[in-house]
């Protein structure tokens, strides 16, 4: 949806060393956008981020008009049952519909062989994934990994948002998905205590709000007992206005 940084560039340098021609999209669409969100003031940076795809050797732009993927009158929607009330979805319903819809219109109008997203926004990766696989759509979904500031803080355009106050009490995210790395490392794969760990830590930042603690299986989004090679451990939270997520997968 605009407003790069280096997280999006990372999906380009991937798709530049495997593929012959490279495209990106930037629309920031207003179907994924709760009545009470940030669709209005959400950042468009048009001439930065024009600059940093060119730098970047992008072949191919698309930013199009609203009017242009929505016609007027437009009904017609996809959703992905299930997937998309869940994690991301039960906090903003409706969320995953908008973002399914575009991103199918992008993939008809693209036809690429190949499409990369990033593995923060891992909700949206099992969605589109199911959506794929349900359509016969003709691509392969990519998904490269969380980019991070030298904080730990995870690159996220809404991180703009944030008060010099606010970025520091953000820390916490990382702090407490890495002590649950930790401890799986060690040995502990309970759910329970792994959401707990995470918990405490997130609660010595008293102004996070958390929205949601969880162990999942990434492809169903449902909640796993115990954490397992490819199973997803995430945290969602408010700090002032702004929600941040953030996640790893586990080893």
């Amino acid at each position: 949806m605009g407003a790069l940084h280096e997280g999006h560039l990372s999906l380009v340098r991937a798709a530049k060393a495997a593929c012959d021609a490279v495209a990106a999209s930037i629309f920031v669409n207003p179907t994924q956008f709760g009545p009470n969100e940030d669709f209005s003031k959400y950042p468009r940076t048009w001439d930065a981020d024009f600059a940093l795809l060119k730098t970047e050797g992008v072949d191919v732009l698309y930013a199009p008009a609203a009017e242009e993927i929505y016609r007027p009158g437009a009904s017609t929607f996809v959703e992905v049952a299930g997937l998309s009330d869940r994690l991301d979805g039960a906090s903003r319903p409706g969320h995953f519909r908008g973002v399914a819809t575009v991103v199918a219109k992008l993939l008809i109008a693209g036809e690429p062989d190949r499409a990369y997203f990033g593995q923060k926004d891992a909700a949206q990766v099992a969605v589109l994934r199911r959506m794929v696989a349900d359509l016969d759509l003709p691509v392969q979904l990519l998904v490269c990994p969380i980019v991070r500031e030298p904080d730990g803080l995870a690159m996220s355009s809404r991180n703009r948002y944030l008060s010099a106050e606010e970025r520091r009490q953000a820390l916490v995210l990382s702090r407490a998905l890495k002590a649950v790395e930790t401890r799986i490392g060690y040995g502990e794969r309970t759910a329970d205590t792994l959401i707990a760990a995470a918990r405490a830590i997130l609660e010595t930042e008293p102004a996070a709000r958390i929205d949601y603690i969880a162990l999942l299986h990434w492809a169903t989004l449902e909640p796993a007992i115990v954490a397992i090679p490819g199973t997803l451990f995430a945290v969602a939270a408010w700090f002032g206005t702004t929600r941040l997520i953030d996640n790893f997968v586990a080893l």
